[in-house]
């Protein structure tokens, strides 16, 4: 199963290797943005974009509320991945 986490790219770090600056949940770690790149445009068009990040890549970009949807549902998952756990430890 491949998972993509929502994440914006708050800047560029290199336009010629196309690789930007995307914060994760707080956490900002550098991705390659080729995947979604256009022609020569210059990459700072997409700044303040929201894109699903897989692999260290920028697989597509998304608007707001499908990022902030999938967060909440990636959110509950892990809560609900805390409760089986927890359960798991009490029947033990």
């Amino acid at each position: 199963m491949c998972l993509g986490i929502p994440g914006k790219i708050v800047s560029i770090v290199d336009q010629d290797l196309q690789l930007g600056m995307v914060d994760v949940g707080g956490i900002k770690r550098e991705v390659n943005l080729s995947c979604i790149a256009e022609g020569g445009d210059s990459l700072d068009r997409y700044i303040d974009d929201w894109v699903l990040v897989h692999v260290g890549f920028a697989m597509s970009v998304i608007n707001e509320a499908e990022a902030q949807a999938t967060l909440s549902v990636l959110t509950e998952l892990g809560e609900m991945q805390e409760e089986l756990t927890a359960m798991r430890e009490g029947a033990s």
